[in-house]
């Protein structure tokens, strides 16, 4: 079952939020962190897949600071489009709100709670990591997580990142890895947007892979007793 409501930042903006429930108990809460595309029909999709996994998930709208209603594909027009929205969007206000969505799902759940972001959102997730609290964070692609080497992460961390992307060196895989030793970095020979089977770029067995291993991930940290 899904549904959209309205998420409440700390600095008073209100936001959309695509809510996917599971049939039954959750087992916790996960907030799904766009790419720059928006909340568009994949994320709802990835929302809806976690859903069925038992997660309440929900993906809060970050471009509402921007426009509202922003639904992109991913070429053409809506690439552009999507490229010139994107500056416009700063890391500390796109915080408040996946702060906002993470605030709601564990006050819907009363159980732990994770992120887990792809491109712009997997640079979220490492965000939440180490300056929110939640429970555990899975990155995919996230480019601007070597800008934030200086930061901590309070929680367990997975990453996901494309041998062969091209917006994101493999030089600062490699910086993330040394210096987050205990973090999971995987590397798949692929392209940036791997995990998205709406892009060119989608590659069906590093996405599955990676989907596996995030799914054990989620389950091993947000199912162990709460505290």
């Amino acid at each position: 079952m899904s549904e959209t409501i309205t998420l409440q930042a700390k600095d008073g903006h209100e936001l959309d939020g695509y809510v996917a429930r599971p049939a039954g108990e959750p087992l916790g809460g996960l907030v799904v962190v766009q790419e720059i595309f928006g909340v568009n029909a994949h994320i709802r999709s990835v929302a809806d897949g976690w859903a069925k996994d038992g997660f309440l998930a929900v993906a809060p709208a970050l471009f509402d600071r921007v426009e509202r209603g922003v639904e992109l594909q991913y070429s053409g027009a809506d690439m552009e489009k999507a490229r010139s929205l994107a500056p416009k969007l700063s890391m500390e206000t796109s915080l408040m709100d996946v702060a906002a969505a993470l605030d709601w799902v564990r006050q819907q759940t009363g159980r732990k709670c994770g992120v887990v972001g792809y491109c712009l959102g997997g640079s979220l997730a490492w965000l939440a990591a180490t300056r929110l609290k939640a429970d555990a964070a899975v990155g995919y692609y996230g480019g601007q997580i070597a800008k934030h080497l200086g930061e901590k992460p309070e929680c367990p961390v997975m990453l996901h990142f494309g041998k062969l992307d091209k917006h994101i060196p493999q030089t600062d895989v490699d910086a993330i890895e040394s210096t987050y030793p205990e973090a999971p970095v995987f590397r798949y020979e692929a392209d940036h947007g791997f995990n998205c089977d709406a892009r060119a770029s989608f590659d069906a067995e590093s996405a599955g892979l990676a989907r596996v291993r995030s799914l054990e991930f989620l389950r091993k940290q947000l199912l162990a007793v709460s505290r």
